[in-house]
């Protein structure tokens, strides 16, 4: 039997990675900053809080993370855990980088150290990329980040990079573009647009206000991304992989497909405003995922117009 630790477990990510990692017979510990104080309320919807082993773990301490790993021993590291939102990271932008690259050295060097035979994946980010028009992103495509997050998800790239080449370590980051869930929170545009249009489908009078719904994204389903993280760290060399469906779609289209599924016609309910646009944004995200598919057999099953209608025939009302 293997043994994975997840960090960040109780997010969407997180949840839905243990779940997999038990169906294919792991011993999963699930890592959190207080595990006696959260709720791993992802965990619950997914049936699993009881099957996976809950331990406070704050990757902002080296000593933490040390500690737990010579402890626990896992063949397996997944570095799913920091600060989560591009939004919220305009706002908080220290708190993002230090939970962000600060977390993942502390990881990497905390495997270097213990000297275990210990398999890492990193958490990367479509963000990194910035804006690159209308070209797709693949792993050569270098890095010009346009907000504290992506720039954040671009240093715990190079660190994780630069630990696989100096030290050897089994170490690959999933350069990951937009990957959606009835588990995401209301904070993240596609669950406010959910959760709204559902609400208005059952009566409320309210409107749906939203920021630039001209942007473009390449949305995924996250279970289905979760498989490309596991694959990664069973390839004999480490590597580092865009994953992402390879199409791109206007975010009015991802609303006309949620409102479309209730029955609703969505410019009766939807406003743009310019106060909620970012201080820097992407305008379009493209992505190319051959080599995931050339390497790990991986590909995307569902694609955007699926997952909308799957988070709306999925969340709770």
């Amino acid at each position: 039997m293997k043994t994975a630790l997840v960090c960040g477990v109780s997010g969407q990510d997180g949840a839905y990675l243990a779940k997999l990692l038990l169906d294919k017979g792991y011993k999963v510990y699930g890592g959190s900053r207080d595990a006696q104080m959260s709720t791993f309320r992802n965990l619950n919807r997914l049936g699993i809080q009881q099957d996976v082993h809950l331990v406070s773990i704050n990757i902002h301490d080296f000593r933490s993370v040390l500690q737990s790993l010579l402890k626990i021993r896992p063949d397996e590291v997944y570095n799913l855990a920091g600060q989560s939102s591009v939004g919220l990271s305009f706002d908080q932008p220290v708190e993002t980088l230090e939970s962000i690259s600060v977390g993942t050295l502390n990881l990497l060097e905390s495997i270097r150290f213990s000297e275990l035979p210990i398999r890492f994946y990193n958490a990367g980010s479509s963000e990194c990329f910035g804006d690159t028009g209308a070209t797709a992103a693949d792993e050569n495509t270098p890095f010009r980040p346009r907000s504290p997050y992506g720039v954040a998800k671009a240093a715990a790239f190079w660190q994780v990079a630069n630990y696989r080449e100096a030290y050897q370590l089994h170490a690959s980051t999933g350069i990951l573009f937009n990957h959606e869930s009835p588990l995401r929170p209301e904070r993240f545009v596609t669950q406010k647009i959910v959760s709204t249009a559902r609400r208005i489908a059952n009566g409320s009078q309210e409107k749906l206000t939203l920021g630039n719904i001209d942007i473009a994204r390449d949305w995924g389903w996250a279970p289905d991304y979760i498989e490309a993280m596991w694959l990664m760290l069973q390839q004999d060399q480490a590597d580092d992989y865009v994953i992402a469906t390879g199409q791109t779609n206007k975010l009015r289209d991802f609303i006309d497909v949620v409102f479309g599924t209730l029955g609703l016609q969505w410019e009766d309910h939807v406003r743009s405003d310019s106060t909620l646009f970012r201080p820097t944004d992407i305008a379009e995200g493209h992505a190319n995922p051959q080599k995931a598919l050339r390497n790990l057999n991986w590909e995307a099953k569902h694609k955007m117009e699926e997952v909308a209608k799957l988070m709306v025939t999925m969340s709770k009302s």
